[in-house]
C-alpha cells in the first residue's frame, strides 16, 4: 500500500519557512525524506526558488495527487488566499489569513486521508495576534482543528525530541512567575499519561521511562527550598505509577542531563518550559523536532522560529526542518 504523503504547512511567508522547504525537497534523496506537499501559493514560492537561484521544478497540485507529483517536482497544493503581501524579513498582517488557512487545510488534508501527517513551519504569533488570532500558539490552535474535524476535546502536549534527548514542558508558554500555580497534581498526571501514551503508540517504546524534575532548586531540598515537589510533583508521580506508568522522580533539574543521566529514562518532563527547551536546544539546536502528543494525528515542527533576520539571503539551515519530516515519516 502506497503511504498518504506530509503536508507541509509555509508558516509565515516573510521568514524562513518556505525556503527549507524548498532546500528539504531539493535534499530529498540524499536524505531520504518522504513524499510531502506544501499547502501555499505556488507562484510565491516560485518566486521564492527564483530569488535563491534554486533549479527547482515547482508543480500546483491538489493534495489527492501529490504524492504521484513528489517524484518530479515540488508539490504545491494552492491554500487559495490572496496573494503574499510580505517581503522576506518584514512580515505584514496581511498574511495572517494565509498563513492560518495553510495549518487549517494541512489537518483538514489528514483528516481526508489526502495526507498522513502535518508538520508546521514557524510562524510569528505577534503578526497572528494582530489579525485576531487568539490561540498562544501552533499547539493549542491544533487541538481546536483536532476537535473540528474529529470531534471530542483534546489536550495537546508539547514534546521536543531528538536523537540525543526527548523533553516535555509541563508548563509551557505562561510567566514564570506564573508557574507554581499552574502546576498542578492533576495536569501532571494528565500530561504523564499522554506522553506515556504515545510513547507507546507512536514511538513503539514498550514501557516508556518518564523521569519528573523538580520545580526548585535541588528539587526543593526536602522541603528546605520550596514544597511543591512534597505537596503536588511526587503525590502526581505517585499516582501515575499507580496507573501503571513508569515514572520517577522528582530529580534535580541541574542534574538530570549529563550523558549517564540520560541513558535512564526516555523522557524528561520539567515544571517550566525553560528547564526543558534550554538543555535540548543546548545538545540538538539544528537537529530538534517539535512534536505534539495527544492528537489523533502526527504533527512535527522544527525547532526554530521564522528567523526574519537571515529570511531570504539563502543561509537558513534546514536541517531540523529536515528532521521533522523524517520523524513525522517515521512515527505515522
Amino acid at each position: 500500500m502506497t503511504l498518504a504523503p506530509i503536508a507541509l504547512t509555509q508558516g509565515d511567508p516573510s521568514g524562513i519557512g518556505p525556503e527549507l522547504a524548498l532546500m528539504a525537497y531539493v535534499m530529498r534523496e540524499s536524505c531520504d525524506l518522504p513524499p510531502f506537499f506544501l499547502l501555499s501559493h505556488p507562484a510565491f514560492i516560485a518566486r521564492v526558488a527564483a530569488t535563491l537561484a534554486l533549479e527547482i521544478q515547482i508543480e500546483s497540485t491538489t493534495a489527492a495527487q501529490a504524492g504521484d507529483v513528489f517524484s518530479r517536482a515540488l508539490p504545491v497544493v494552492d491554500t487559495g488566499r490572496h496573494v503574499v503581501a510580505g517581503a522576506p524579513g518584514r512580515p505584514d498582517r496581511q498574511d495572517a489569513q494565509s498563513t492560518i488557512g495553510s495549518i487549517e487545510q494541512a489537518v483538514e488534508c489528514v483528516a481526508k486521508g489526502e495526507a498522513r501527517a502535518v508538520v508546521t513551519s514557524p510562524i510569528a504569533k505577534s503578526v497572528l495576534y494582530d489579525a485576531g488570532f487568539k490561540h498562544p500558539g501552533h499547539t493549542e490552535f491544533l487541538a481546536e482543528l483536532a476537535h473540528r474535524h474529529y470531534g471530542g476535546d483534546y489536550r495537546a502536549v508539547m514534546m521536543l525530541w531528538s536523537e540525543e534527548l526527548a523533553v516535555v514542558p509541563i508548563t509551557i508558554h505562561i510567566p514564570l512567575a506564573s508557574a507554581s500555580k499552574n502546576l498542578t497534581r492533576e495536569l501532571i498526571v494528565e500530561t504523564g499519561e499522554i506522553v506515556a501514551h504515545d510513547l507507546r503508540a507512536r514511538f513503539h517504546i514498550s514501557k516508556p521511562r518518564l523521569a519528573f524534575a523538580g520545580l526548585n532548586p535541588h528539587a526543593g531540598e526536602e522541603g528546605a527550598l520550596g514544597r511543591e515537589e512534597i505537596d503536588v510533583i511526587e503525590p502526581a508521580i505517585a499516582e501515575l505509577r499507580a496507573r501503571g506508568v513508569n515514572a520517577s522522580g522528582p530529580f534535580p533539574a541541574d542534574t538530570m542531563f549529563h550523558e549517564s543521566a540520560r541513558a535512564k529514562y526516555d523522557v524528561a518532563l520539567c515544571p517550566t518550559h525553560d528547564q526543558a527547551l534550554i538543555p535540548i536546544k543546548t545538545l540538538a539546536f539544528d537537529r530538534g523536532v517539535n512534536v505534539t502528543l495527544g492528537l489523533p494525528f502526527v504533527r512535527t515542527s522544527p525547532d526554530h522560529g521564522t528567523a526574519f533576520d537571515i529570511a531570504g539571503k539563502g543561509i537558513a539551515d534546514p536541517t531540523s526542518l529536515i528532521e521533522a519530516i523524517k520523524l513525522a515519516g517515521r512515527i505515522s
